[in-house]
């Protein structure tokens, strides 16, 4: 996997390419800035890009633009937002228009090697994946009527890992239950949120689409 990292913080970039490169992660480049950051993504065409939200020059949402940019340049690119604190605004906003292949994840959760890198592949790879935190202020904000209202609290749990990208098997050893009785969950969560039959993954997505919406 070949990845860019752009954090204005000299410390925290290395940081977390130091974590990567342990992992046999290829960091093809680094970024102090958004507009250091869309230059590396053309010329080295990563598989993603890991972005701080506030960076130089007025530590707001610039890279919340430079993972816009991104996308309209490279729509398949996979892109994973990092964030010091939850903001639920900027985590609805930047997923619930295109939930595929994009993570929203809190820096805490890059000391946990293993999970962010998980995270990481599974964004790679299509999925969408938000910090636990992030799922459970979402969950608290959800609002009581229309199609999540109708999910059983097992299956708002499973809901809830979906978001977090977790597999069948991770969500199973998470609730203490076999895959085939998560995959039931997850089959009854399609049909009450009406997803029409077709590809898991992009269901999986679809279903996490339909968790953000509801918590806005």
């Amino acid at each position: 996997m070949r990845v860019v990292v752009a954090d204005d913080s000299l410390l925290v970039r290395r940081g977390i390419v130091s974590l990567l490169q342990e992992q046999g992660i290829d960091v093809v480049g680094e970024a102090g800035t958004g507009e250091e950051l869309l230059p590396l993504v053309d010329k080295h065409m990563p598989d993603a890009a890991i972005v701080d939200i506030r960076m130089p020059p007025g530590y707001e949402d610039e890279g919340i633009r430079a993972a816009h940019a991104i996308r309209e340049r490279h729509a398949g690119m996979a892109i994973v937002i990092l964030s010091s604190h939850v903001d639920l605004r900027t985590a609805m906003r930047v997923l619930a228009e295109s939930p595929a292949r994009l993570g929203y994840l809190l820096k805490d959760r890059v000391t946990d090697v293993g999970e962010f890198v998980g995270s990481l592949r599974s964004v790679v790879a299509g999925g969408t994946a938000l910090d636990p935190e992030v799922v459970s202020r979402l969950l608290a904000a959800a609002r009581d009527t229309g199609p999540l209202n109708e999910l059983t609290d097992r299956e708002r749990e499973v809901l809830q890992l979906l978001a977090e990208g977790r597999s069948n098997k991770g969500i199973g050893d998470q609730l203490g239950v076999t895959e085939r009785a998560v995959q039931k969950h997850v089959t009854s969560i399609f049909g009450k949120l009406d997803l029409a039959p077709g590809e898991e993954d992009n269901r999986r997505v679809l279903a996490v689409l339909a968790y953000l919406e509801g918590a806005s």
